[in-house]
């Protein structure tokens, strides 16, 4: 089983890229061939900085390999260093629909808060089909959020089929040269709040960073937005922000625990937090030790991503081969 999936370096890594996509690479990786990538290409649609993009870049190669990624298991590289990813994303546009495009629920998202709507934004889940398409992927680990992403990507890779593959069957995949992917996606974790309750995100300035020095962590896990009931008061833990992360966090006895403090009054809303800021530190403890060792071994990082580039282009360009036959580019 071939399993593919990518994180954008558009910010710092929080606990929401890693409970709803970087866990189960790690999980995954035991299960199947695993390519894991830095998706800068889908990144330039908001980093603009040269420095910038590559200093975010080398930082999630750093949260990928101090999380649990191991390199002699899963291929880990950087979107930009395969080309076969871009030429194919341009052949997928000539037979994506418009329409397709149109309905995706992240460009609509993204325009009505304010974000310029250029083609890069418009065209994003085309270059996410080909990120997906271009290995032959089985499953792909996502957030709930990115779920209609996916069906997009078997949208395109249906409509290439039926253009150019005469054999292709659309009921059972078959016959095609694009192999038809599957999301793999952990409902109980897949979107995460973040400490104003909207979604966890960099863009909505919300997040709770991995590695951030250790007074960062606090002073954010603290601000947490709450309501103003009064500490002696009973408080409903399935309406608290506090509570959603603490499930993230403890385990189940500890978390039953937790909701019957927070059900009998007595005990405020600083006090969940100061425990929610010792489980933090207690489940990331060891990756916060790794990413220090890493951050001064550069070499050894980039050893990496050129090594899993060189291993994910020998996949994509036999991809290549096929759909350069199948569309007469050979």
């Amino acid at each position: 089983m071939r399993i593919l999936s990518g994180v954008q370096p558009s910010g710092k890594l929080h606990i929401g890229n890693y409970f709803g996509a970087i866990r189960q690479f790690v999980e995954l990786q035991h299960k199947g061939h695993g390519l894991y990538f830095i998706a800068d290409l889908h990144a330039l649609t908001t980093i603009r900085e040269a420095d910038r993009m590559r200093e975010l870049s080398h930082d999630v190669a750093l949260n990928f390999l101090s999380l649990g990624l191991d390199p002699e298991k899963a291929t880990l590289f950087r979107q930009s260093d395969i080309p076969e990813v871009t030429e194919l994303s341009w052949i997928l546009s000539t037979v994506t629909p418009m329409g397709l495009l149109e309905r995706a629920h992240s460009y609509k998202d993204k325009t009505a808060r304010g974000i310029s709507a250029d083609h890069g934004l418009f065209a994003y889940p085309v270059l996410m089909a080909a990120d997906i398409l271009v290995y032959h992927s089985d499953k792909v680990p996502v957030g709930k959020d990115q779920k209609q992403h996916l069906e997009i990507t078997r949208d395109i890779a249906v409509k290439f089929n039926q253009t150019y593959c005469k054999n292709f069957d659309p009921q059972t995949g078959e016959g095609g040269v694009l192999k038809l992917p599957d999301p793999h996606i952990l409902d109980d974790t897949a979107v995460v709040p973040g400490v104003d309750g909207q979604k966890m995100s960099k863009s909505y300035n919300n997040t709770i960073e991995l590695f951030a020095p250790e007074k960062q962590v606090r002073k954010s896990i603290m601000g947490i937005k709450t309501d103003s009931t009064p500490l002696e008061d009973p408080k409903n833990p399935d309406a608290c922000n506090v509570f959603a992360l603490l499930k993230l966090f403890a385990k189940p006895d500890e978390l039953a625990d937790i909701r019957a403090k927070y059900e009998a009054g007595g005990t405020g809303y600083g006090d969940f937090k100061k425990r929610l800021f010792e489980l933090f530190m207690e489940t990331f403890g060891e990756a916060r030790m790794r990413y220090e060792e890493l951050s001064v071994n550069e070499d050894y990082v980039n050893e990496v991503l050129n090594k899993g580039a060189r291993q994910a282009r020998e996949i994509a360009s036999g991809l290549m081969d096929q759909v350069r036959r199948a569309i007469g580019l050979k």
